[in-house]
């Protein structure tokens, strides 16, 4: 039993034993009150009971809230990564002066275009003519380039020298090849052509010939020309059209250019007897280095 309730049942029986005794109806009545009184006191004490127990057991029993989550409708949102920073500048990576060789031009082959053509003074109404002509002449063997290449073509351009009057015969004839190489693999035939030029200072210019006439091969100084070109020369004793010897000696130059992964060369083979002109193979050395250009741009 409660202390309120206890408490309440000693005031009532306080205040009944103040009361005076009356007669036997008043004391029915009395007893009838305190019985009423004693009914509805342990009602109350029984609900209460009732009620404290049932609101202990919620107490005890209930669970902790659970934690509150985000709607099922609330989007993710990532956590942003972290960035090394914005990438570094590219550059060309090409000395400047210099054309990259376009693959896409260079996978349609080798056009027209992209052989030079004469200055009008050295023109001499003959059109050029493609033929299939060795790119070098033969160095002791060597064999330049030692792997296949992916293009080639050649041609052959006869000239008159500024000085030579029109209708008279040609000064001199170009073979020009051009040759595509795979990625980087122009650079290691210029290499290798610069060694083979080394490695076959003389040779016989023609083996069965009696007497033998030896040719000499040596390197020149050359610069200024594509990304880089090797220049040398041939060197035999001068003979008439019947080869015999005039005196003197006869000197062809042959020039290969590198442009990119695109190799050309001129090589300058006269027209009877005479030298080839420095000054006219580096004229049209660069007007053979400029029609490339023009091609891969």
């Amino acid at each position: 039993m409660s202390r309120e309730l206890s408490d309440w049942y000693q005031h009532l029986a306080a205040d009944a034993d103040a009361g005076e005794v009356g007669v036997p109806g008043e004391l029915r009545r009395r007893a009838d009150r305190r019985a009423r009184l004693r009914a509805v006191g342990g009602a109350l004490a029984v609900a209460m009971l009732a009620g404290g127990v049932v609101i202990g057991t919620q107490v005890v029993a209930m669970p902790p809230p659970a934690p509150v989550g985000p709607p099922a409708d609330t989007p993710t949102i990532p956590t942003p990564s972290v960035s090394a920073g914005p990438p570094s500048p590219t550059t060309s990576g090409r000395p400047p002066g210099t054309t990259p060789a376009s693959p896409g031009r260079i996978a349609g082959g080798i056009p027209d275009r992209a052989f030079f053509t004469l200055a009008p003074a050295n023109q001499t109404g003959v059109a050029p003519e493609d033929r299939d002509l060795a790119a070098l002449p033969g160095l002791c063997g060597a064999r330049i380039p030692s792997e296949p290449i992916l293009h080639r073509r050649s041609r052959s351009l006869v000239y008159k020298l500024p000085k030579t009057p029109q209708g008279n015969g040609p000064d001199g004839t170009y073979t020009q090849s051009i040759t595509v190489y795979g990625s980087g693999r122009a650079t290691v035939v210029l290499e290798e052509l610069r060694q083979a030029v080394r490695d076959c200072p003389e040779q016989p210019q023609l083996p069965f010939q009696v007497p033998q006439v030896l040719s000499r091969q040596r390197l020149l100084g050359d610069t200024g020309y594509g990304d880089e070109s090797v220049l040398f020369e041939l060197r035999k004793p001068a003979q008439d059209m019947n080869g015999d010897p005039i005196g003197g000696e006869e000197v062809r130059l042959v020039r290969a250019i590198r442009v990119g992964d695109v190799v050309t060369i001129l090589w300058e083979k006269g027209s009877g007897t005479g030298s080839s002109s420095r000054t006219q193979v580096d004229t049209d050395s660069r007007r053979a280095v400029a029609a490339i250009e023009a091609w891969l741009d």
